[in-house]
């Protein structure tokens, strides 16, 4: 019987030992009606056991146990207890002793959290039976580093060393054919069909079966490999083949281009030796070409020398007429000015009369204007004296003047006043509208920040997210108030207190819609659900408030132990939320604490007796065992917050958007006074535009008599003066016409002194004509010769021009034939003294002797070879190199092939020797199976299953089973069957394998939870005839509870967890005692 110790802070001791299977007064009542007689225990060294069954497990400060030693027996272990006690403690034990990895279990992912807790370090000991002598495994784990020291019959050891140790003893805790722990028990039905094939292989089948496997699968892999090799190198290899057979007829043509590259390389050498020639030919032509016109350019120079005296001789007798005539041009100047001035003194006296007979002129039309103005005049003073009888007078006007002023100065003043008032409603405008953006600024603020919330729920749950949006649409459609999802009505307070409520509140409510009433939501529902096709979650709030219902515990009492609030008070949310999630979460009882919680957490849970509780990183939910009422605690680590990291101040916003309004209703009045105080303001302005108006009219009526009286005396004035300014006009005629007379006179003297001059200008004006003539003469005769000796120049520039042309051009085909001389020898490859090689003479006589011959056979050669396209020098060279290639490629695809044939055969033979075996192998499982499933009135078989016989990583065991008469078999899946139904057909499966396993044990941890009682009760019988077999397995089955009335058998061996307030100290734990008191007993109930 294993017994944990209690939950005490003083560790107790307690051994385990198997309790006697047929006594009538034994823990389990139903063994009562067993017809066996009682039997004593045997001692374990005559128990049958197998080659690596365990025979003792020792716990030290692992998970619920201080101290605890198991001994089970060689057959069936049925370890029993209620649930926390530690049953699953002991599948733990066995895994982490036989060096199992922590996630195998189920539970941890470290090997620390299977340490007690509060304790530094824990230890597992598990000694396995072996003929050689028995195998001692000790594991000490160290919860501060995470690690494990190994110990091999007391001796240090590595963990690689006990894994070889443990699979040599084919022992596989990785295995759930062989250990099936109880957070493990749905997976075996999830294995696939070639997982299970795997696993039965290692659990039952030979050590060499599941190696042929692998070595299948990998000659397999390696045969496909070779095949796709064979495939690609003879492929390749064909195209090798056929592009060398292409590239064949392409040398042919290489070396035929190349005759013709040869033929054109000589040509090229040779061309240049009969340019050279051609030049040298054309130099010598042209050197004598140059000495003839030498000598043409020295005669024409020797018959210009005449020309150039007799030009000399005309040129010194046009000087001399030219002088004569600038002294004859001179003489005519200067008598032509004479005339001149003689002509301005005429004009000035025909001027002088004009402007006497003009001033005449003037003076009469003075006289004629004055006597109109004076006219005028008179007529203009009668008219103002008649204006000015018929003017007021301007004292009748002054009290009107005054009265409009006093009018004008009233409106003024009121006008001030308006604009004051319009410049102060302004600025209470500005004031406004500013103060009116601020707040719409934190408004959209808050919008960004819910509209962030609304991201993530479309994100996450987009139909959630569509039902919100309709929500918002036809709210009217509703009784009562609705509530969007929880997680956008939530808003924390702190957002570091976000993951919390996260993890407190489960994914499901937090995007959950909240009802006031059960109407509303079956009408909300039926549109979303129904008819919109949307999943989408829905809750109802109880019907009284729970919001605001008070914790059991004051704050102030939890303060000692860490805590700093309860979940409610770390975020706001509607009263229907609120009551929604302290009715079903209770929010309002679950404090939430900080590292100082999680520091003290043994004292907080048994002083507080919280049933949940946080602390910084983790969750704490606090149960009392129904069997022993004991406190059980376990602790979860929080996830990261995800949706509730977006705080929005709901009561603010609600808060900013009334005072938004109250800025609308305040801004309207403003705009309201202001365009009354403008209508006032354009009124008064009218009125003072009216005043102003009228005063002004006054005022000119009052200024128009004083204006009329000064005009009248400015105009009297004027007329006086008018009159005194009288003009003689006879008097102003007669000296008029005196001062003509004397003006005639001395005309006609001028007159008589200009005929003069111009008679002596003809004269001098013939005199230099003739001059001109006699001058002309000179210079047509000059200009004769002058365009007799251009025309010889011109003629000696031609020549000389010729002559220079002819050098130059000597010149530059004496340097032609220099560079063509040394182009030819490097050509050649001929040094300055060689002469040309017999070798190209040779080859010359053959060839052309002139440039166009040459260069016709040139192009003619060049386009031969160029018909010779994509051809390169390295043609003939990759010819070569792929001949080598394809005889290296040919060698190689026969050795593939050769290896392949091998592979091949290797195959054949391997797969005979893993096939049939396995064959037998799973028509035995399936015999039993079958057997199985006929004695409980159902059907099933195990076959094997492979799609394609050559695939054999495809290969698997498929499961098939038939729970009902009227149904078919179907393959045993996580979906098809029920938990029961699976759970029976996994344990019939391993009952199958039981008789054909070869591994040493095998444990089954609670796998009869989900049956139903009749199938419990068959599947219990198949443990107990299968299990109980000579030259069986030692097998462990784990079970909280079981049927009353079961069968049990001699080599059963009942192990018993208790766990209680009430247990004896391990130091008064006496095995032996109870032994012999209970044969004592047993032996006298008979007498009785």
């Amino acid at each position: 019987m294993a017994t944990p110790s209690r939950k005490t802070s003083t560790p107790s001791t307690l051994p385990s030992k198997r309790a006697l299977p047929r006594d009538p007064s034994s823990e389990v009542p139903s063994k009562r009606k067993s017809s066996a007689p009682p039997a004593p225990l045997p001692l374990q060294s005559s128990r049958p056991f197998v080659e690596g069954s365990i025979v003792r497990i020792v716990m030290e400060n692992f998970l619920t146990y201080d101290i605890c030693e198991v001994s089970p027996g060689p057959h069936l272990n049925m370890i029993i207890g209620a649930n926390g006690t530690g049953k699953s403690s002991i599948v733990c034990a066995i895994c982490l002793g036989l060096a199992g990895k922590p996630a195998f279990m189920g539970r941890a992912d470290k090997v620390g959290f299977f340490v007690k807790r509060g304790c530094s370090k824990g230890m597992v000991e598990i000694e396995l039976f072996r003929t050689s002598g028995n195998l001692v495994i000790t594991r000490e784990i160290d919860v501060a580093k995470n690690q494990s020291s190994w110990f091999i019959n007391k001796k240090s050891t590595t963990q690689k060393v006990v894994e070889e140790q443990v699979a040599a003893l084919n022992i596989q805790v990785g295995n759930l054919c062989q250990f099936l722990p109880q957070d493990k028990v749905g997976e075996f039905a999830k294995l696939s069909k070639i997982e299970l094939l795997e696993a039965t292989e290692k659990s039952i089948g030979p050590p060499e079966m599941h190696r042929y496997h692998c070595e299948l699968k990998n000659f397999r892999e390696k045969e496909k490999q070779l095949e796709t090799s064979c495939k690609e190198k003879t492929e390749y290899l064909e195209k090798m083949i056929q592009r060398n057979e292409r590239y064949k007829q392409d040398v042919e043509r290489f070396y035929e281009r190349k005759r013709h590259l040869d033929l054109i390389e000589m040509l090229e050498a040779k061309r240049p030796w009969v340019e050279y020639e051609n030049v040298r030919q054309e130099y010598e032509e042209v050197k004598l070409a140059r000495d003839r016109v030498k000598e043409e350019v020295r005669k024409l120079k020797e018959g210009q020398i005449p020309m150039t005296r007799r030009i000399e001789e005309i040129e010194r007798q046009r000087r001399v007429l030219e002088a004569r005539i600038k002294e004859k041009a001179t003489d005519i100047k200067e008598t032509s000015q004479k005339c001149k001035q003689k002509q301005d003194i005429i004009e000035r006296k025909d001027k002088q009369i004009e402007e006497l007979q003009q001033a005449l002129t003037v003076k009469q039309n003075e006289e004629h204007d004055r006597q109109r103005r004076i006219s005028n005049t008179r007529k203009l003073i009668e008219d103002l004296q008649n204006e000015l009888k018929t003017a007021e007078s301007c004292e009748s006007l002054q009290p009107q003047i005054e009265a409009i002023t006093n009018d004008l100065r009233r409106v003024q003043d009121e006008k001030a006043l308006c604009e004051g008032e319009v410049i102060d409603k302004r600025g209470e405008k500005e004031s406004l509208e500013k103060e009116r953006k601020s707040v719409s600024d934190n408004i959209v603020r808050f919008d960004n920040l819910m509209n962030q919330k609304e991201d993530k729920l479309r994100q996450r749950y987009r139909d959630t997210y569509d039902a919100v949006l309709w929500l918002r649409n036809n709210r009217d459609k509703f009784k009562q108030r609705v509530c969007e999802p929880i997680m956008l009505t939530i808003n924390m307070k702190d957002n570091k207190n976000a993951k919390y409520i996260e993890n407190h509140i489960s994914a499901n409510d937090l995007r959950a819609f909240v009802f006031e009433s059960q109407e509303d939501m079956e009408v909300f529902l039926k549109e979303i659900r129904d008819n919109k096709k949307l999943r989408v979650n829905a809750v109802t709030a109880p019907k009284s408030s729970y919001a605001d219902k008070a914790p059991s515990r004051s704050l102030n009492e939890l303060k000692q132990y860490g805590f700093f609030s309860y979940l409610r008070e770390l975020f706001d949310a509607p009263d229907p939320v609120m009551s929604f999630l302290c009715c079903h979460y209770h929010i309002h009882e679950v404090p939430v604490g900080t590292e100082r919680t999680r520091e003290r957490i043994e004292r907080v849970i048994q002083e507080t007796r919280l049933k949940q509780m946080y602390t910084a990183e983790e969750k704490y939910v606090v149960k009392t065992s129904f069997y022993s009422n004991k406190v059980i605690s376990s602790n979860t680590s929080l996830k990261v917050a995800q949706f509730l990291t977006v705080t929005v101040d709901l009561e603010q916003r609600r808060h900013l958007e009334e005072q938004l309004k109250e800025i609308n209703r305040k801004l309207q009045a403003v705009e309201a006074g202001l365009i009354a105080l403008y209508e006032r303001n354009k009124h008064l302005e009218h009125k003072d535009n009216e005043l102003r108006q009228k005063k002004k009219e006054l005022l000119e009526r009052k200024t128009k008599k004083r204006q009329l009286e000064q005009k009248i005396s400015s105009k009297l004035g004027s007329l006086k003066l008018m009159e005194q300014d009288i003009c003689n006009l006879e008097e102003e005629e007669r000296k008029a016409s005196t001062k003509i007379r004397e003006i005639n006179v001395q005309k006609a003297k001028l007159v008589t002194e200009l005929t003069n001059f111009v008679k002596i200008c003809t004269s001098l004006h013939i005199q230099k004509v003739d001059l001109i003539l006699q001058n002309t003469t000179v210079i047509s005769e000059k200009n004769k010769l002058e365009s007799d000796y251009m025309a010889a120049s011109s003629q000696l520039r031609l020549t000389e021009q010729h002559f220079i042309e002819l050098d130059e051009s000597r010149q530059r085909l004496l340097q032609k034939c220099k560079e063509l001389m040394k182009r030819a020898r490097q050509v050649c490859n001929l040094g300055a003294e060689q002469t040309v090689p017999q070798e190209y003479q040779t080859a010359f006589q053959d060839l052309p002797n002139t440039l166009d011959e040459i260069d016709a056979l040139l192009t003619e050669e060049r386009s031969r070879a160029s018909c010779f396209t994509g051809l390169n020098p390295t043609v003939v060279e990759e010819y070569t190199k792929r001949e080598e290639e394809i005889e290296q490629l040919t060698e190689e695809l026969k050795i593939k092939k050769v290896e392949l044939e091998k592979y091949r055969e290797s195959i054949s033979q391997v797969k005979e020797r893993w096939l049939n075996p396995l064959k037998e192998l799973v028509e035995k499982i399936n015999e039993k199976f079958s057997n199985f499933f006929s004695s409980m009135q159902c059907a099933g078989e195990v076959d094997l299953h492979t799609e394609n016989e050559e695939d054999y990583d495809k290969y698997g065991i498929r499961i098939r089973v038939k729970f009902r008469s009227s149904t078919q078999l179907h393959e045993l899946t996580p979906h098809h069957q029920s938990g029961g139904e699976r759970s029976v057909s996994t344990m019939l499966y391993l009952m199958a394998l039981q008789e054909l396993n070869r591994c040493p044990f095998r444990v089954v941890d609670e796998i009869n939870q989900g049956m139903d009682p009749i199938n419990e009760r068959r599947v219990f019988e198949m443990v107990v005839n299968t299990a109980c077999k000579e030259n069986t397995s030692q097998y462990f089955f784990i079970t909280p509870k079981l049927l009353q009335n079961l069968p049990y058998s001699d080599k059963m061996t009942v192990l018993f967890v208790y766990n209680g307030p009430h247990m004896l100290e391990p130091n008064r734990w006496n095995l032996k005692a109870f032994q012999r008191r209970r044969r004592r007993i047993t032996f006298t109930q008979p007498s009785q």
